[in-house]
């Protein structure tokens, strides 16, 4: 039994290494596979900041549009709602650029866009109680050990050296992405109705 190495026992522990500091190709692939699932969910969130970008983008338009049309041609009393709109939709023009842009950067896993995630997820724990849970989990995604690691310049190179490993969304996730747009596409139309009474 002395001769019993534990090389040839097969139940022995083996030496765990962590993927970042694996070496070569399968080092990256390796490294790929353990942040894969991270690296589609943070793409995800940057998805959705496009949309709401986007909408907000039109409906900070529709803002603007609608005060300036009410300062030229006033209903009664409406020449102050006017003057009110028009910042209004500046200011949201000006989030929903932001937001957008940010969204471009998610999407490609560029570290600036990071931290203005962050900026938007911290503003977006205001919306008690939908909006916090999901500004929460937005949280995590970036601020997260996986999730710093996925904005390093090292992840990039990881992701050139493996760019036949493809995440493929299951269908939790997209139903997951569907509330939320139908949760985005609520919002804007109940400020859209409610800027129009």
């Amino acid at each position: 039994m002395s001769n019993f190495s534990q090389e040839s026992n097969p139940y022995a522990p083996t030496a765990v290494q962590s993927p970042e500091k694996s070496g070569g190709v399968v080092g990256a692939e390796e490294t790929r596979n353990y942040h894969l699932s991270h690296e589609a969910s943070v793409k995800s969130i940057g998805f959705l900041y496009l949309l709401g970008g986007f909408f907000g983008t039109l409906l900070g338009i529709g803002y603007v549009i609608g005060g300036i049309s009410m300062m030229s041609n006033p209903p009664a009393n409406a020449g102050e709602l006017g003057f009110i709109l028009i910042p209004l939709g500046i200011f949201v023009l000006a989030i929903s650029v932001f937001q957008f842009s940010t969204g471009l950067g998610l999407r490609k896993l560029k570290s600036w866009a990071r931290i203005s995630g962050i900026v938007l997820s911290c503003l977006g724990l205001l919306g008690f109680p939908i909006g916090t849970l999901i500004s929460v989990y937005i949280l995590y995604l970036l601020v997260s050990k996986k999730g710093q690691f996925v904005f390093t310049d090292e992840y990039q190179q990881v992701m050139a050296a493996t760019p036949h490993i493809k995440y493929k969304t299951s269908v939790v996730v997209w139903i997951f992405l569907g509330l939320l747009v139908v949760l985005f596409l609520i919002g804007i139309f109940a400020a859209v109705t409610t800027g129009g009474r």
